[in-house]
């Protein structure tokens, strides 16, 4: 069964590299979101496999999103997407609950990795 993925970074272009490579190896984009709030939101209704999380978002940030989705679900699974010179709030995210992260710009080789070791697949 395809695994199901929520796309979140306020910037639709990241938005756009993720899914591109996310369609073409198989998995299935079942919502998108550009801010930690409607992350939680899209979250709580699409129930996905897995969430690619931006970490710098307006309205909420990524790192409390993922401390949200996490009381609601303490089994998801999130990838935290990150800049150079913001692991701080990587650790954080980890910290937070995050599973793994991959740093922008997007090496597919990675994305694709980080996501198989996530999944367990």
């Amino acid at each position: 069964m395809m695994k199901k993925i929520l796309v979140v970074d306020d910037a639709a272009f990241m938005r756009l590299m993720l899914k591109g490579i996310l369609s073409k190896n198989g998995y299935e984009i079942v919502g998108e979101a550009e801010n930690g709030q409607e992350a939680v939101e899209k979250y709580r209704s699409l129930s996905p496999d897995l969430v690619t999380m931006d970490i710098t978002m307006p309205i909420m940030e990524g790192v409390e999103a993922v401390r949200q989705i996490k009381k609601l679900d303490p089994n998801a699974k999130i990838i935290m997407c990150s800049a150079m010179g913001q692991q701080t709030m990587v650790v954080e995210s980890l910290q937070a609950g995050a599973k793994d992260f991959i740093v922008k710009p997007f090496q597919e080789e990675r994305v694709l990795e980080s996501i198989r070791k996530t999944l367990g697949a």
